[in-house]
């Protein structure tokens, strides 16, 4: 068990956690939520020991271990992958390692030798010998292939270092496990992993998560983030929605009842006050008005921003046709001979863990990048709007944010900037703000105000939902689904994909394509789905021979 016992967390004279009090026991998983800047991530370095809080104490049941998800993606750069696994149990790690050091010394003495039998026995006590195999298999879990298990960290991507922290913090089954957006850069192959995974697992999880669908498979409790404050329902992240809002529905009715009450007291007191032979029940029911008292009802500290897609033009029939595509990129064929073609009331998600396939796809249809062979042909009344997975470049300049988007809009007028800006929570002072200096989070909000004032009728979009909070995140889901015209996206949030999605394509390792019309949850369940994991399987064991 791990508790905050009156945890206050002062920023200067804002207190971050006023007199926290919360338990989270064995056996559970906790999902930490709250808006941008309410200190979920905070909140678990508290409970981590790598940030003091102003007053107030972290209490762990003696002798458990915690484990917690790294955010440091260069910190072992100079070690081997296995070894990075094995680094979560660290005790476990040195040991490994001065067990191994005694054993390459060339001048082996007795009391070497009473050392390293102290060691073997500690090591063999907490399952040391089968440290890489477990390693092993929490990294082909997640998607991290036999031939990268002895590689330098530094010699793997991004996405691959973050599988790889990930299964150092699951590494050999903590008694408390933190984990901090554990499925940011995963693939949905390896979020279904760390759900099962989560799921059976029997100890402590606390985990902040922005995904919905994640939330609600994996958590039984729900800790809310609000006001300072921290407020424990049990449930999932849809039970935790219901419950909140019945909550503030039932004490908005109590509100109502108790108005009606006093506004028939005052009434009473007004008509008869003055009056000799009612006089004494006058001055009862203003005693019994006196007593009465509102509930205070705060409304949430969550944004939700406006997403609204409007085109300017209605979308014809004829909207993409794509043939014979293909893409090779440093020796790797990305795309081979992909042909499709796009209706006018398509929203295609493209799932699956090949990345730089998506990518390379929407860049070659948005005129970024030339196909080796092939071609595609946008309808004449279309017009694309893109939302690219790193816009980083976008925001080189010194632009403030109303200036901006001032270069994408036909209409120059401030007011109307503005009022998009407002919408998406840049409200006045806000759009003077430099665009160099904006959070993750906020530069996502700019493109998509770019888009929404194009007035494009195609939608491009690749992995919209990274750095978006949650509130961000429904609320574009929700302007995905009301979008009349075409959407053609990639993203990792199962719960996006599935309402938003009519039709799915997976490029496959090797560029070649399944498209189906169909919902998410019903393409996983299909024998195209089926039929990858037995070939896949069939490949692993290939390679295990």
């Amino acid at each position: 068990m791990i508790s905050a016992n009156n945890v206050t967390l002062r920023l200067g004279k804002t207190a971050l956690f006023e007199d926290v009090n919360i338990k989270f026991t064995e056996g559970n998983c906790y999902g930490i939520i709250g808006a941008n800047g309410a200190g979920k991530s905070t909140f678990l370095r508290i409970l981590s020991g790598q940030l003091e809080p102003t007053k107030g104490d972290v209490s762990i049941t003696p002798g458990e271990r915690l484990s917690f998800l790294q955010q440091d993606h260069f910190k072992y750069d100079e070690f081997p992958v296995l070894d990075t696994v094995i680094m979560g149990n660290q005790h476990l790690y040195d040991v490994m390692k001065e067990k191994d050091a005694i054993y390459a010394k060339p001048d082996f003495s007795d009391e070497d030798g009473i050392r390293a039998s102290e060691l073997e026995g500690e090591f063999a006590e907490m399952n040391g010998w089968e440290a890489e195999s477990d390693a092993a298999t929490l990294l082909n879990g997640l998607g991290v292939g036999t031939e990268l298990h002895y590689s330098l960290m530094k010699d793997l991507n991004g996405n691959e270092k973050v599988k790889v922290l990930l299964a150092q913090a699951l590494f050999g089954n903590p008694d408390i496990l933190l984990l901090d957006e554990p499925t940011n850069h995963l693939d949905l192959d390896a979020i279904t992993w760390l759900e099962e995974f989560l799921i059976n697992f029997n100890n402590t999880v606390i985990v902040v998560s922005h995904d919905r669908y994640f939330l609600n498979k994996v958590c039984t409790h729900i800790a809310d983030i609000d006001y300072a404050k921290i407020q424990l329902y049990a449930g999932n992240y849809d039970f935790w929605y219901e419950s909140s809002q019945l909550l503030i529905k039932q004490m908005k009715e109590a509100n109502k009842k108790k108005e009606e009450k006093i506004k028939e007291l005052q009434e009473f007191i007004s008509r008869f006050s003055a009056n000799a032979s009612k006089s004494k029940q006058a001055t009862s029911r203003k005693r019994a008005l006196e007593k009465i008292e509102l509930d205070e009802i705060k409304p949430s500290s969550r944004k939700y921003p406006f997403i609204d897609f409007r085109p300017n033009r209605e979308i014809g029939n004829e909207v993409l046709f794509v043939e014979d595509l293909s893409k090779t990129i440093d020796g790797v064929k990305v795309l081979d001979n992909l042909t499709f073609t796009v209706g006018h009331d398509d929203k295609i998600a493209f799932v699956g863990g090949n990345e730089q396939a998506k990518t390379v796809l929407f860049k070659i249809l948005m005129g970024e990048m030339e196909p080796d062979s092939g071609s595609f042909k946008w309808g004449v009344t279309t017009s694309q709007t893109y939302f690219p997975k790193d816009s980083g470049y976008e925001f080189e300049n010194d632009y403030t944010i109303a200036e901006w988007l001032s270069q994408y809009s036909e209409n120059k007028d401030a007011t109307y900037v503005r009022g998009f800006l407002g919408r998406m929570l840049f409200p006045g002072d806000a759009g003077i703000k430099k665009v160099k200096v904006l959070s993750g989070g906020e530069k996502v909000r700019c493109i998509l105000s770019k888009m929404m004032i194009s007035g494009a009728n195609v939608l491009i979009l690749d992995e919209p939902t990274n750095h978006l909070d949650m509130e961000s995140i429904t609320a574009l889901n929700n302007g995905l689904i009301k979008f009349p015209g075409v959407v053609l996206f990639a993203s990792h949030d199962h719960q996006f994909v599935q309402t938003t999605a009519n039709r799915i394509m997976e490029i496959l390792p090797g560029g070649t394509l399944i498209d189906k019309i169909t919902t998410y949850d019903e393409y996983l369940e299909s024998d195209d789905m089926a039929r990858k994991r037995a070939v896949f399987s069939m490949d692993d064991a290939d390679e295990d021979n």
